[in-house]
């Protein structure tokens, strides 16, 4: 099981855990984190599994560099657009696949309050 530590709004880290494969949406989901709703399913078609990824696991969210080059896609980063509050360390949890490296994994609420400038 990979180990997600998200950091909620009121400053507190809640653990959850999930299978290597499923996207961090579907575990978030499946643990009832706080503002994460899915609502297209994980199909790139709104922003409500946002969240921001820890400086020190950013680049790592971004899975193999083979696959998918390291970086962001359009798709993702157009629907970014529309999520509020935005930072430069934005993901949508529905492009995040947990994998071993994810182990640990550090994320927080958007407006959580975390300081990563």
């Amino acid at each position: 099981m990979i180990s997600v530590n998200i950091i909620q709004k009121n400053g507190e880290t809640k653990t959850i855990q999930g299978r290597a494969g499923l996207s961090l949406m579907e575990v978030a989901l499946a643990h009832d984190v706080e503002t994460i709703r899915g609502v297209c399913g994980g199909s790139l078609g709104c922003a409500t599994c946002h969240f921001w990824v820890a400086p020190e696991w950013y680049e790592k969210s971004f899975g193999n560099d083979d696959i998918d080059g390291g970086e962001m896609s359009e798709g993702e980063h157009d629907m970014l657009d529309t999520a509020d509050p935005q930072h430069r360390l934005s993901r949508l949890s529905c492009q995040i696949i947990l994998k071993e490296e994810l182990d640990g994994l550090v994320v927080a609420i958007p407006g959580a309050k975390v300081d990563w400038a």
